[in-house]
């Protein structure tokens, strides 16, 4: 992912740095086990000393794995030079307890799913932060009326902040499942080599997972399976759906052929290198455009899940790519959303505009009912309603003059509705009776 699209946050988080850290520690409680669990030659004043002395240093763990070939090989080493720095010649080496019993696997894959923890509580924050901003929107343009559309076709009207409302219910959902998610995720395995804990006390992982915050996985074989991370990644793909449903509304919104909302432009912007007068939604573009990466990567872990016998390494490679790239973009798009929601342009009086443009076309399914109720057959309704409703349809296609939808039924003799009640049902808030019911479980809305 590129540096300036990633926050310092998330993009520590996946940074060496932060995962030897991380290694560091378990190491370090590893052998605070062992020694609390007395089981083996350790002291509790040798793990004290490594505590207080463990440290590493990421350009020396490099070149030292320039040799070696073996990351964690190189780490543990440098991490025992700084341990042993300041033992007294002749003195036994404390590093010598570190990583005893331990396989590579029961580092790495604990350390990972502490990264992925790490990063998911960002996600959950901006997802939070998202919901939020949309319910506010959603009340501030509670009675702002719009037109809806199904198939990109004038529907019937409705509120702008009935758009809002759905954004923010369907982030509430992505919220849970990323709480679930980060459940799912919070494991750690300390078992050795293929699971048995030949080697290393069961002790030793339940009090490192416990210091961790993260729960022991009851049968890890070598690594912890995939299946947890997996699950993770269709979350985080289902929430960058949800972005990009978000992203891909206000793009339609902002065509000059509707422009019914926009994305803030700053003074300064430039939106065309050829045309000046552009004002592009580049933004939400560009927030499309990850989603599409956040989706495909879930494939890869997906893909993850089958290895061979008891562990493989053909994910690692992969998911050290895929799951940075994939939390990296999704932080970055809800940051781009975040942005625009909140500081989302509209216009109501184009929104008023479109919805008159069909010169009334929008209110025929109200006249259909009321046909119907004065006697006549559905049957004969649809054919009355249809007929001049495709007559004020060519007229609205050719921009040619003649009558509204409204008038061409009162100019009908088959058309059995009263006066009063085309008056009813020609007022647009007629359609908007119950929607203080939506907005009342809107209210209700906990993020």
């Amino acid at each position: 992912m590129i540096d300036r699209y990633t926050r310092p946050e998330m993009g520590h988080i996946f940074s060496l740095e932060n995962k030897y850290a991380i290694w560091q520690e378990i190491e370090v409680l590893a052998c605070e086990a062992q020694a609390e669990l007395g089981k083996i030659g350790i002291t509790k004043e040798e793990a004290a000393w490594i505590r207080e002395h463990a440290a590493f240093n990421k350009d020396e763990v490099d070149a030292i794995e320039a040799v070696t070939n073996h990351d964690v090989i190189s780490f543990l080493t440098n991490m025992g030079e700084y341990i042993d720095k300041e033992v007294p010649e002749g003195e036994p080496k404390p590093s010598r307890w570190v990583h005893f019993g331990m396989t590579s696997s029961d580092l790495g894959d604990t350390a990972l799913c502490y990264q992925l923890v790490q990063a998911t509580d960002i996600i959950i924050e901006d997802c939070r932060k998202l919901g939020e901003i949309c319910k506010r929107r959603a009340f501030e343009e509670r009675e702002t009326l719009c037109v809806g559309r199904t198939h990109g076709i004038h529907a019937e009207p409705m509120t702008f902040g009935m758009k809002f409302g759905s954004w923010a219910w369907e982030l509430k959902r992505d919220l849970d499942r990323l709480i679930d998610a980060r459940a799912n995720v919070a494991f750690g395995a300390i078992s050795g080599a293929v699971g048995t804990y030949s080697s290393i006390d069961p002790f030793v992982e339940e009090y490192v997972c416990e210091h961790l915050g993260l729960v022991h996985d009851p049968l890890s074989t070598q690594v912890i399976s995939r299946d947890h991370h997996a699950y993770l990644a269709g979350v985080l793909a289902t929430t960058a759906a949800t972005c990009e449903r978000i992203a891909t509304e206000i793009r339609n919104l902002q065509k000059t052929d509707t422009l019914e909302a926009e994305e803030p432009f700053k003074k300064g912007q430039k939106g065309s290198s050829a045309m000046p007068h552009k004002r592009n939604p580049i933004t939400m573009e560009k927030v499309c455009g990850l989603s599409r990466v956040v989706k495909a990567n879930a494939q890869v872990a997906f893909d993850n899940v089958a290895l061979w016998h008891e562990r493989d390494i053909s994910h690692s490679s992969a998911e050290r790519v895929a799951q940075a790239d994939s939390f990296i973009a999704l932080d970055h798009m809800f940051q781009c959303l975040t942005r625009v929601v909140d500081g989302l342009i509209l216009y109501p009086e184009q929104m008023k505009a479109n919805l008159n443009k069909t010169r009334g076309l929008i209110f025929s399914s109200k006249v259909l009912l009321a046909l119907v109720e004065t006697g006549i057959t559905r049957e004969e309704a649809y054919a009355i309603v249809q007929e001049n409703a495709m007559a004020t349809w060519r007229e609205v296609q050719q921009c040619a003059g003649g009558t509204t939808f409204r008038e061409k039924l009162e100019a009908d003799p088959r058309c059995t509705v009263a006066s009063e009640k085309l008056d009813e049902i020609f007022d647009p808030w007629d359609f908007l009776t119950r929607i203080d019911r939506v907005f009342d479980r809107l209210d209700e809305l906990e993020f």
